[in-house]
């Protein structure tokens, strides 16, 4: 057996070595290199169609400024269990049951984690439900199913968007468009 083992052995570190000393005696592949003249020609060109060059700066005021938030607290909803707390986005509660109104409060002398922590330690009375963009900005309804989903469960509900919790809008009204007969001219 420890022969056979041996031979086995051998056998792989002969083909390596013949595959290696093969690859030595293969020539390598010779390329032109680029010139200095050449590299200077393409950084000029390259600085002369500068599309930043030629654009405007921005009118108006920066959007990243304007609808800032002043105050994190104010715009979150805390939630807390067992001398831990995490910050969610204001609407991203769906459903707060009543065994679980009392969590929705800073505990005093809680530690503040983030979501992910949280809500891993707290699987079994919070349940997630995934929302689209669209759906968060109130465009679309929430799944049927996940609705449905709320009225029978007893766990404190989040909407998320990729693992991390959302805002959910009100769903828009669509607006009722008026049709016209065909003959009418406007």
């Amino acid at each position: 057996m420890k022969t056979n083992l041996f031979f086995q052995t051998s056998v792989i570190l002969f083909a390596g070595c013949a595959t290696a000393l093969a690859q030595q005696d293969a020539k390598p592949v010779m390329r032109d290199a680029a010139t200095h003249e050449e590299l200077v020609l393409a950084l000029r060109k390259a600085e002369q169609n500068d599309p930043m060059k030629k654009l405007q700066p921005a009118q108006g005021e920066d959007p990243s400024v304007v609808n800032r938030s002043k105050d994190l607290i104010a715009d979150s909803d805390i939630i807390s269990f067992r001398g831990v707390a995490t910050l969610v986005p204001k609407r991203a509660v769906l459903q707060i049951p009543t065994s679980c109104s009392e969590r929705m409060k800073l505990e005093p002398g809680a530690r503040i984690i983030p979501w992910a922590e949280f809500y891993a330690a707290n699987r079994g009375w919070i349940t997630t439900v995934e929302v689209s963009r669209v759906q968060a900005e109130g465009n679309q309804p929430l799944a049927e199913d996940s609705t449905k989903m709320m009225a029978t469960c007893r766990n404190l509900v989040v909407a998320t968007y990729q693992g991390g919790p959302i805002s959910v809008l009100p769903p828009k009204e669509q607006p009722k468009s008026e049709t016209k007969p065909a003959s009418a001219k406007p």
